[in-house]
């Protein structure tokens, strides 16, 4: 276990690191706690900024490069970005079971579905949680991965059942 595969990296990856990973965070709390609230909205807002703030990041970052450049991940951005802004217009128009998919398939998508890829070896994320084979961080990224994970699922099953 090792940052410095993370603090070696490019700004563009520092920087999509630190909205991340608080946007992950953020994202399985908020799913966690009553909808429609003032606190909601704000957290809301919070995570929308920082999920565009990430995927924007993810154009300056070209690691894995297919097509000029740029992968599927790239992709994966711009339906990140564009479900983030069709979530808030829908929940401002008072389509909040839209608003609600939209914004589970996000989490889903840009998040755990997008962070597992980083794990893949040779990627940056990879050489810090098992470049020594220290467990630590790879027990810490486990747990965040599993508490996301477990959100989706009790938010999901709530919502089930109201």
């Amino acid at each position: 276990m090792s940052l410095q595969p993370l603090l070696d990296a490019p700004l563009a990856v520092q920087f999509h690191v630190a909205t991340v990973v608080p946007a992950a965070i953020l994202g399985a709390f908020i799913f966690l706690r009553p909808k429609g609230t003032a606190i909601h909205r704000l957290l809301g807002r919070i995570w929308v900024t920082l999920m565009v703030m990430t995927s924007v990041s993810t154009f300056f970052i070209h690691e894995l490069r297919m097509l000029y450049g740029f992968s599927p991940i790239h992709l994966l951005s711009v339906l990140t970005i564009y479900g983030c802004l069709q979530s808030v217009l829908f929940a401002r128009r008072g389509e909040i079971r839209r608003h609600m998919r939209i914004m589970q398939s996000v989490y889903l998508g840009g998040i755990v579905i997008a962070g597992g890829f980083t794990f893949v070896p040779g990627r940056i994320i990879h050489e810090v949680a098992f470049g020594d084979g220290q467990p630590g961080l790879v027990v810490l990224f486990a747990g965040v991965f599993v508490f996301a994970l477990l959100s989706l699922t009790v938010f999901t099953q709530r919502r089930r059942t109201s």
